[in-house]
């Protein structure tokens, strides 16, 4: 199959932008060797470093932990991502003061409610396991900033969820979800949310609360329409809602002034708000499979003269 050039460029800018985005995440869930050693082994850490603040089990193939984990209680960095775990060994949980705990890439069925005894908790990568449920225990942490739980099979958020008042991230795409409670609205420090490839039919109230999000990724979904209270994320810098089954824009949409990523592609749009002109920050739209005429194109592209309109 051949590409016209713009569209060979499209898919390039696509690419680069999912590199870039799984770049970035590894990078920030890493151990730092210039902050602290960063040990291999539980007993070489306890023979040479009773203080350790830093454990890599990444790709080991482990079906368990040892127990003589419980002695390194200075722990505040485990990473146990790409091994074969379908429980956690209890001793993990008496890690008070834990910070970073990747667990991705395992085989994890449930998180255990135990979890909320790890009350530093900053960060929290679930993400890639076989977990149906997040236990109510979560609104312990207090701390939280990052909870990665993408591919999974979560169909609800539990309602406690609204205790976590320090979440900025939270990733859930790739699950089940249809709807978020009432009570997730009040994490008012949340910055980014992606809830792509789930099974959203629209927009719960609720959302206009949402007001320092910066980033929403609501992309393979089933939406057919956004409410008008859209508008109200005036912080919004990317926004991603392509293949949905949109028809129409809120006029409200032309408010979103900090926009800079707009991606609609594959819905069923003809037309777009009037006064696009007041989106001056957005430097890419992407439009490409909606059934637009030529002259709303043309329209489009002239109230967007500093963006980059793809087809």
């Amino acid at each position: 199959m051949s590409y016209s050039p713009k569209k060979r460029c499209f898919r390039i800018f696509l690419y680069i932008l999912l590199i870039f985005s799984f770049y970035t995440s590894v990078v920030a869930q890493n151990a730092n060797p210039l902050k602290a050693p960063v040990y291999q082994s539980i007993e070489v850490a306890l023979a040479e470093n009773k203080r350790a603040t830093q454990l890599n089990f990444r790709d080991r193939h482990l079906f368990q932990i040892s127990d003589s984990i419980k002695l390194l209680k200075n722990l505040r960095f485990i990473n146990l991502m790409g091994n074969n775990l379908e429980t956690l060994n209890p001793h993990l949980f008496s890690l008070k003061k834990l910070e970073v705990l990747n667990l991705m890439l395992n085989s994890l069925k449930y998180i255990p409610e135990e979890i909320d005894q790890l009350k530093n908790l900053i960060r929290l990568n679930l993400s890639n396991n076989e977990i149906a449920e997040v236990p109510t225990g979560i609104n312990k942490l207090r701390n939280l900033r990052y909870l990665h739980l993408s591919f999974n099979y979560i169909t609800v958020l539990p309602e406690s969820i609204n205790k976590c008042k320090s979440l900025e991230v939270l990733e859930l795409d790739n699950n089940q979800l249809s709807f978020m409670p009432h009570t997730f609205f009040e994490v008012r420090k949340l910055k980014s949310l992606d809830l792509g490839f789930n099974q959203f039919n629209e927009f719960n109230e609720g959302w206009s609360q949402l007001e320092k999000l910066e980033e929403l990724n609501m992309e393979h979904n089933q939406l057919q329409h956004l409410p008008k209270e859209i508008g109200t994320f005036h912080n919004l810098k990317s926004l991603l809602l392509n293949d949905n089954k949109l028809k129409s824009l809120p006029e409200s949409f032309s408010n979103l002034e900090s926009l800079e990523l707009l991606i609609l592609s594959n819905n069923h749009l003809k037309t777009m708000p009037n006064h696009l002109e007041k989106l001056k920050n957005l430097k890419t739209l992407i439009l490409v499979g909606n059934p637009i005429a030529a002259s709303e194109k043309e329209r489009i592209k002239g109230l967007l003269p500093n963006c980059s309109v793809y087809f």
